[in-house]
């Protein structure tokens, strides 16, 4: 790991790795080992390796799978239930599970298509749907915290393009743990110090069967693009992703957002799932919801 000027053994390797993300934890105040952990599951390496790191740590933490009905002739999303399944059996672990199209009639692709009138990818409206249903099951089971598997790439990749056009809003809510407002749930990234290679390398030296593909949806998606630009940068300049990302939480630190809104600022909850919204009356995914219940008859169309 040139990054860290730093080699181990695979025994010291899979030590390392949970040690470190203990260290996060505690640094950043993400949770205790009273809380009541949600895990957000997709059955790929970052997710399933954090769900591990957390149990080998001690914590108490559940996993949730969100079925968004992707399959485009390779079943991703099948192979994907399968293996978190796999997973929670193998660990005798509980798997909560939310299946889109059971719950809301559509599959996200149906879904998206009905929003963007066919046109577009459906990666935003996938994000709106999973961000709305890890906080819902999180509030509604009653768990104290949702934890995702978003690695330092992942995050030097959205702190890139944030920074590029200067979303001063976004910045504002990027950091290593959301705390909870009224209607959401506390959110918590443990492996966000992480790389995504580091990852790869727990994944496999631990024997996690995990899904090699990426969303067949997110080919030439922009966070690809800045996550390869930035992985030139570090081939030169190791440690130049983690470098960024650090100065960046620092900055936040000594009040460079100092005179921008709190979101809790412009926040109010959904007059019909009560999630917090930033929109008038209800949020973009019961809006969401609401077309699409519209629209039903024009489906079998699309």
């Amino acid at each position: 790991m040139r990054q860290h000027k730093l080699a181990l053994c695979k025994e010291h390797y899979l030590e390392w790795v949970p040690e470190q993300t203990e260290r996060f934890i505690r640094k950043y105040g993400m949770f205790g080992h009273d809380d009541k952990i949600l895990v957000a599951v997709s059955g790929g390496k970052d997710s399933l390796s954090l769900w591990d790191i957390l149990v080998r740590l001690g914590y108490q933490a559940d996993g949730l799978y969100i079925g968004l009905g992707i399959d485009a002739g390779i079943g991703y999303s099948s192979e994907s239930h399968r293996l978190a399944e796999k997973f929670a059996n193998d660990h005798n672990l509980k798997l909560q599970v939310v299946d889109i199209e059971k719950e809301y009639g559509q599959p996200i692709p149906v879904l998206a298509q009905i929003s963007h009138r066919g046109h577009g990818k459906p990666c935003a409206v996938c994000g709106l749907t999973k961000r709305h249903v890890m906080n819902r099951i999180a509030r509604d089971l009653g768990y104290d915290v949702l934890a995702t598997g978003h690695n330092l790439d992942d995050e030097a990749a959205v702190l890139f393009g944030n920074t590029l056009s200067w979303s001063v809003e976004y910045l504002l809510r990027q950091g290593p743990v959301l705390p909870s407002a009224d209607g959401l749930a506390r959110k918590a990234k443990p492996l966000c110090r992480l790389y995504e290679r580091e990852m790869t390398a727990y994944a496999i030296l631990r024997g996690i069967e995990y899904i090699y593909e990426e969303c067949p949806f997110a080919e030439g998606s922009t966070s690809i693009y800045y996550k390869e630009v930035l992985n030139r940068l570090e081939n030169d300049r190791p440690g130049a992703k983690l470098t960024f990302y650090l100065r960046f939480l620092e900055a936040r630190q000594t009040g460079l957002f100092a005179e921008s809104k709190e979101p809790a600022d412009y926040l109010h909850p959904c007059s019909n799932c009560g999630q917090a919204t930033s929109a008038p009356g209800l949020c973009s995914f019961c809006r969401l919801i609401e077309k699409v219940a519209d629209q039903a008859p024009l489906v079998s169309n699309l």
